[in-house]
């Protein structure tokens, strides 16, 4: 049961924050040079590297005393909701921007499966340090939810906003409100922001 509430928690969570974000652009746009299914392949397999990490971050803060665990992890999901709401009014325009910068820095040409899911996976890696999904990802574990759960839920979150990039995605774009969703994931990093906050002095 503590398996499937992290990871429920983890996937509501990612998804919405990581959607409007860089991870669908650079992958859209990297799904326009290569072929795919190997573009998803680095893509992901970048992402669940990042997850890994940022769950054995959290599992360290877990280790400290309960309540400064409390206060860092409650400043971890404000910290979200608040780069998501200062965000959420150029969302549109900031995609078309991050989408030129990518653009200008994957080459063109037919390249191998190999090299392309190599290309994904380094252009990811290195977009993503650091980033909201990775954040919130060490904030639901240090909060005291399944490690494993937390890692699949995020992971699988990414998966799916990679996939429906690669697929799906400048249809989305023309259709998803961008700022809406990062709204939405800004509620959710406030709710859980108050809640943590709450849980440190009861």
């Amino acid at each position: 049961m503590a398996f499937l509430v992290a990871f429920a928690t983890a996937l509501l969570l990612v998804v919405p924050v990581e959607l409007p974000d860089k991870t669908f652009v650079a992958t859209l746009v990297l799904a326009t040079r290569y072929r795919p299914a190997p573009v998803w392949f680095g893509v992901t397999t970048a992402f669940g590297v990042q997850c890994l990490v940022a769950v054995v971050a959290g599992r360290l803060v877990s280790l400290l005393p309960e309540r400064p665990v409390h206060l860092v992890t409650a400043g971890l999901f404000a910290l979200g909701a608040v780069v998501l709401l200062r965000s959420a009014g150029r969302a549109t325009e900031e995609e078309k921007e991050r989408e030129k910068e990518f653009d200008s820095k994957i080459g063109f040409g037919r390249v191998s499966g190999m090299r392309a899911a190599a290309t994904s996976f380094g252009v990811l890696f290195l977009a993503e340090w650091g980033g909201l999904s990775q954040l919130l990802t060490a904030g639901l574990v240090a909060q005291g939810r399944h490690p494993v759960g937390v890692f699949a839920g995020s992971w699988v979150g990414l998966a799916v906003i990679s996939a429906a990039a690669v697929l799906l995605g400048r249809v989305l774009l023309r259709y998803v409100s961008l700022t809406m969703v990062q709204y939405v994931g800004a509620a959710v990093c406030a709710a859980l922001a108050v809640m943590t906050l709450y849980g440190a002095f009861t």
